[in-house]
């Protein structure tokens, strides 16, 4: 191999820059070429692709976002776009491909892979559901962000004796919410992977309020769906409507917060710079090896490769763990 393509598609991730520079600068030291690809797979069915130096990836490794920018493509989805995506890619003399993202990216990665380009994927999310990793880039700089926020959120709360709800990021998974809300103290946890009663959550911080308790933070996932509640299409998030709900059952002032893309912003911490850095090297070396049609993760302390299938194929459980003591500590 002397080739080597890099892409990011999909949301972005704090990490995903350093993911970028690790996997260039490792591939220019064994010897091979590297190309950009802009706006993910939609630049690589265009055709938008640029030679990549060690100077391109300068001063990158403390910023979010990503460099090679990213974008949907609803032409990648059907077959015809995946040809010509693969046709694009031996054209431009590319051996092998670096990509970086969530669920969505990695399938079409694994489609890639299947029409016989050789294929290392990545994975970048907040939300951290994509199976086979403990950790994908993003989710730890993107929980400390949403940690932050409750920190200052529950000041003012706490001035004003005021209910709070908070919804983060996370997609259809509770993996931030379940993070953020246990490390910021939140009363309550709603995520979608465990039902709740709405009704139990408000005559706990009714409780609560009567011990003396002046605010109540709850942490809602933006998953979150389906339970018996105002009608959804009134709100612009179930944040809104969750807290429209405590706010009639309770009687008590409440507001509500909607993070949204600020989680996605920011520097990364040194946890994604160093992940970034480990997985775009490994990436790079399994594709030098000849071992694709693979993710890398991290498990405990360990790197390792698992088939890109595997990744797709099945959910990411939440930490029963970490449930557990949310639950036990809720309300109190």
């Amino acid at each position: 191999m002397k080739r080597i393509g890099i892409l990011t598609s999909g949301g972005d991730a704090p990490g995903m820059n350093a993911a970028i520079r690790s996997a260039t600068r490792t591939a220019l030291y064994y010897g091979l070429s590297v190309v950009g690809i802009y706006r993910g797979y939609q630049g690589l069915v265009e055709g938008d692709m640029f030679e990549m130096t060690s100077r391109s990836v300068g001063d990158i490794i403390q910023r979010a976002g990503t460099m090679l920018r990213s974008a949907r493509s609803p032409e990648f989805k059907d077959c015809e776009g995946q040809k010509k995506a693969a046709w694009n890619l031996a054209a431009h003399g590319v051996e092998g491909l670096v990509v970086i993202g969530g669920d969505g990216t990695l399938r079409g990665a694994r489609a890639l892979s299947s029409l016989g380009v050789p294929t290392v994927g990545i994975p970048a999310t907040v939300d951290n559901d994509i199976a086979c990793t403990d950790y994908a880039l993003g989710f730890d700089t993107a929980t400390n962000t949403a940690v932050d926020a409750i920190t200052k959120i529950r000041d003012t709360a706490s001035s004003h004796g005021r209910n709070n709800v908070i919804e983060v990021m996370g997609r259809d998974t509770g993996h931030l919410a379940l993070a953020a809300g246990l490390a910021g103290g939140a009363e309550y946890i709603l995520i979608p992977e465990k039902p709740f009663d709405i009704n139990d959550i408000c005559e706990g911080i009714q409780r609560g309020y009567a011990r003396g308790k002046t605010h109540s933070i709850i942490v809602v996932a933006e998953g979150v769906r389906g339970y018996s509640g105002p009608d959804e299409s009134l709100y612009d998030s179930v944040g809104f409507m969750i807290g429209q709900e405590v706010r009639k059952l309770t009687g008590l002032e409440t507001r509500v917060t909607v993070l949204g893309h600020i989680q996605r912003g920011g520097s990364p911490t040194v946890k994604d710079r160093l992940l970034g850095t480990m997985f775009g090297c490994k990436a790079v070396e399994a594709l030098i090896q000849g071992d694709t049609g693979k993710i890398v993760g991290i498990v405990g302390e360990e790197f390792r490769l698992f088939d890109i299938e595997e990744a797709v194929a099945k959910g990411k459980p939440i930490d029963e763990e970490l449930y557990r003591v949310a639950t036990l500590l809720s309300g109190m």
